[in-house]
């Protein structure tokens, strides 16, 4: 098997209009429509797509649950330039800049919360 990237994840939210907003105005990530009415948000060359915990999308994880999400996404912009960004949104900086260790080696990064408490870690190298 010769595996190269990761095409999408799929987050379980409360509210999916909700979650579009926070993904598409704050870290300005377009917004998709597919199969009809599914939603989901480019990031990248990947894709976020979103299910609502009532009414998840079969097949599904064997326990989907908002907010058990940690995730990493990787900017080019300067981290103090992100976190004045992340303030004009009044989105909460639960942590960072830190130090860690990514797919690529060492990255700095600050943490966020999405609206269903996903950990967001926002990174660059």
């Amino acid at each position: 098997m010769n595996v190269r990237e990761i095409d999408h994840i799929v987050l379980t939210v409360t509210n999916i209009e909700k979650s579009l907003r926070f993904y598409h105005e704050v870290f300005d990530m377009p917004i998709l429509t597919f199969d009809g009415d599914r939603k989901a948000v480019l990031c990248g060359k990947q894709k976020i797509n979103f299910q609502v915990v009532d009414h998840p999308h079969e097949p599904v994880a064997d326990k989907p649950t908002p907010g058990s999400a940690d995730l990493c996404i990787v900017v080019k912009d300067k981290l103090p330039e992100v976190i004045n960004h992340l303030k004009s949104y009044y989105v909460n900086i639960i942590e960072g800049p830190v130090q860690k260790t990514g797919a690529h080696g060492k990255l700095t990064s600050i943490y966020v919360r999405d609206p269903d408490n996903n950990l967001i870690e926002i990174s660059n190298y």
